[in-house]
């Protein structure tokens, strides 16, 4: 019989499911992406042919790991790179390790 304790039970089990800890970023995977989908148009954008410059010039962006996790997000949905939550949250610890050095 289906009550309001079973469906209590069922909500804080599906809770429980979603907030289970996520495997460690893989930093070469987020290497091999940033190669293949990111630095080309930002050598592109930066009109030097280096796309790492994007990262480092004085007037970056992203000055925090949430902006970084913002931008690598937004760019997946406006270039439709069609990277999966994971390949995004490797993306970022790469460019977080190589670029950034956010705690």
């Amino acid at each position: 019989m289906f009550n309001k304790m079973t469906a209590t039970l069922s909500f804080i089990a599906v809770l429980a499911l979603g907030s289970a800890p996520s495997f460690a970023a893989d930093v070469n995977n987020g290497k091999t992406l940033h190669q293949a989908k990111c630095y080309q148009c930002h050598a592109e954008k930066s009109g030097l042919g280096n796309g790492d410059i994007i990262y480092t010039r004085a007037d970056r962006k992203v000055k925090d790991p949430a902006r970084l996790k913002f931008m690598v997000s937004m760019c997946n949905t406006e270039l439709r790179l069609d990277l999966f939550p994971e390949d995004e949250a490797d993306l970022v610890a790469y460019l977080n390790q190589q670029f950034y050095k956010f705690k």
